[in-house]
């Protein structure tokens, strides 16, 4: 078995423009997610500045709805990060099974996705990149992956109050706010606020709010057309979806209004205990324990 530092890499779990996810065990056994970065990015002077202050900031972000980073050697000639594997489905997956959530379930969901984003802009890192993919469903409740690290293979200016060297959040269509699209304003807290409005009208109604189809049309409704929000459960949320997603950042309301809002009208039960979600986690986690032991036990 390949090993890196002091990770055994299981297999390979997927491919980006700026490197390689690798599924892995910690010296103590954990099943941790490896990322490295692709040599020619390491070679940009500018690139390693910014990765090596991006995984130290997200080293520090804790919380109970956020992915621990464990360990990084941003110095490495292949830099790389470690951290902890997720196991579950993604929140579209878990919402398709539980069916369209009630306003309380809503709500709850967008607590939690609301107190993962404080935790990441505690740090003074911006997520960038929010969507049904990086949101995984756990025994423990949905945590949020994927944040803050090397999202982009272009350095650009540093995040609005960081001091840090940092670039423009990438995104993807659906989830990117229009400042990320037109590059009009920086790219910070209230495009993840724009992501996870799009997000919560995903479950309120099955639909993305700018629509379906390829990027280019999606980034055109995302830009000059108001977000379909037909569907979602009342006016207020009809309101209150449509501030977080207002086509300019200023308009957007704060993590912090979010987090208030959603948490005055979120159920107190896990909603991620539900059967349907539960019976779907269990999946997952057999999955990974079958193809933990068919790849290990090639070695």
């Amino acid at each position: 078995m390949v090993r890196l530092a002091e990770y055994r890499l299981v297999s390979q779990l997927g491919d980006s423009g700026t490197g390689t996810a690798h599924l892995a065990r910690s010296p103590d056994g954990r099943v941790v997610v490896v990322k490295t970065v692709r040599e020619p990015l390491a070679a940009e002077p500018l690139f390693r500045a910014r990765y090596r202050w991006e995984t130290e900031a997200a080293r520090a972000v804790r919380g109970p709805f956020t992915a621990v980073v464990l360990d990084a050697d941003p110095e490495a000639p292949v830099p790389w990060l470690a951290a902890e594997f997720c196991v579950g489905p993604s929140l579209s997956e878990a919402v398709a099974a539980l069916g369209l959530p009630d306003p309380g379930a809503l709500a709850a969901i967008g607590a939690s996705l609301a107190g993962a984003l404080t935790a990441i802009h505690a740090t003074g890192l911006v997520h960038g990149d929010l969507k049904p993919a990086n949101v995984v469903v756990t025994p423990a409740g949905p945590k949020v992956i994927d944040f803050g690290v090397a999202k982009a293979a272009v350095p650009g200016a540093g995040t609005p109050g960081t001091g840090g060297p940092a670039a423009e959040p990438v995104g993807s269509p659906g989830f990117m706010a229009p400042e990320q699209i037109t590059h009009a304003v920086p790219a910070g807290a209230p495009a993840d606020v724009f992501a996870l409005g799009a997000l919560l009208g995903l479950c309120a109604t099955g639909r993305n709010p700018h629509g379906a189809g390829n990027a280019p049309h999606v980034i055109h409704r995302t830009l000059h057309e108001p977000p379909d929000l037909v569907g979602v459960p009342d006016q207020e949320w009809e309101g209150f979806l449509a501030r977080c997603l207002a086509k300019s950042p200023y308009a957007r309301p704060t993590v912090p209004e979010v987090l208030a809002w959603c948490v005055a009208r979120a159920t107190p039960y896990p909603w991620w205990q539900q059967e349907e979600v539960a019976a779907l986690i269990q999946v997952h986690e057999e999955s990974l324990a079958e193809r933990l032991s068919a790849e290990e036990g090639q070695d």
